[in-house]
């Protein structure tokens, strides 16, 4: 979860909650409604923890007899409420309409007799023959495409990922490392509790495969790649992109240290399918071609707007940017042009991959088509 910052008069964001989507809102409700199905149905009757506070919250009504609702929005509000200035107005109010109804569906599900005299939870518990392993399965599952689908609608469906933005940096832990102690802990603290390290045991299976339903959601089949190549072919290797491929490639000037010799460095963004395909047009122009392939979580264009990795489809023009030096492009001053290449630098990358915009605005005199 990142900070976002709001100047001026309305310091919490609340003007920008009218700017999103009233269907982004239902889509929070049916994140919280698939959460609850996971949980209710398959984690609490089994007596397997969730991660996170969801987690603390089937641990302590387990302890106490509490029902498991109450303290999901006991403990998951409070944080989500000291994060709005930090978070905005938008995230927290869809994460709290997240969890909101996720602790609503989860009193349906466990605490109401609607089959008879059991609760749905019941049924569906004693319908798989007690089996835990299965519960452990489908009930990270179907949670972990809950919380992906809060994620997807603009939210988040647990508290602790708030706690860990503010006090992971105190005690020299990045986020995901304190998420997962905090996790540990509570499976430990659980086994002692329960006399029993099956109940631990179980849960660390929710909670891979919670993750991994997560990254899917999330990410898709589309997981972005970044892929730098570096040649000696710039142009003709950025034409056969762009013509065979229909993406967007930015070359950069690059120069060998051991060789001394002046090369191109392209930059192109695909999904983790087109991987052969570009590879293979590489090799097809410049056989000593040498390329990177890494991880990209997350594609914006311009405005915000999220590219998607898909092919583009009757694309009649690609453009491939290039930058042959970016000191003078529009004649900016000496100071400007570092601070763009340090934030070059820092991010890994070049600050203008526009994979969803085939122009170069900044350097339109620098900017090649396929056809020149």
């Amino acid at each position: 979860m990142s900070k976002v910052k709001h100047a001026g008069k309305d310091p919490f964001g609340l003007k920008n909650i009218k700017s999103k989507k009233w269907y982004s809102y239902l889509g929070s409700i049916f994140a919280g409604f698939v959460n609850a199905v996971g949980v209710s149905l398959f984690l609490v009757p089994s007596t397997i923890l969730d991660s996170g506070l969801s987690g603390t919250s089937i641990f302590l009504g387990q302890v106490t007899g509490w029902s498991v609702s109450i303290f999901i929005v006991l403990l998951n509000v409070p944080f989500f409420l000291f994060a709005l200035k930090q978070s905005g107005a938008v995230f927290i109010l869809s994460s709290l309409i997240t969890i909101l109804s996720y602790s609503f569906f989860n009193f349906i599900f466990s605490d109401l007799a609607l089959v008879g005299s059991m609760s749905i939870a019941e049924w569906m518990f004693n319908s798989l023959e007690a089996d835990v392993f299965l519960c452990a399965v489908f009930g990270g599952l179907i949670s972990g495409i809950g919380s992906g689908l809060a994620i997807r609608f603009g939210g988040a469906m647990d508290g602790v990922e708030v706690m860990a933005v503010n006090f992971a940096k105190r005690l020299n832990l990045t986020v995901g490392q304190f998420v997962m102690v905090y996790n540990v802990v509570l499976y430990v603290i659980a086994c002692i509790v329960t006399g029993g390290i099956k109940i631990g045991l179980y849960s660390i299976i929710t909670y891979a495969v919670g993750l991994l339903a997560v990254d899917f959601v999330v990410e898709g089949l589309d997981k972005g790649k970044a892929v730098t190549i570096v040649t000696d072919k710039g142009d003709a290797v950025a034409k056969a992109i762009s013509q065979q491929m229909n993406r967007s490639v930015t070359i950069l000037n690059a120069k060998g240290y051991y060789s001394n010799s002046d090369r191109n460095m392209l930059y192109v963004v695909v999904n983790r399918f087109e991987i052969g395909t570009i590879t293979k047009i590489v090799k097809n122009v410049d056989s000593v071609a040498f390329l990177t392939v890494t991880d990209v979580a997350d594609v914006i264009a311009q405005n915000d707007v999220k590219f998607k990795l898909r092919r583009k489809k009757n694309l009649n023009k690609t453009t491939a940017t290039v930058i042959r030096n970016p000191v003078k492009v529009n004649e900016k001053s000496e100071a400007e042009s570092n601070v763009l290449l340090k934030a070059n630098r820092d991010e890994g990358k070049p600050d203008d991959v526009a994979n969803a915009e085939n122009t170069c605005e900044a350097c339109p005199e620098n900017t090649v088509t396929p056809e020149e």
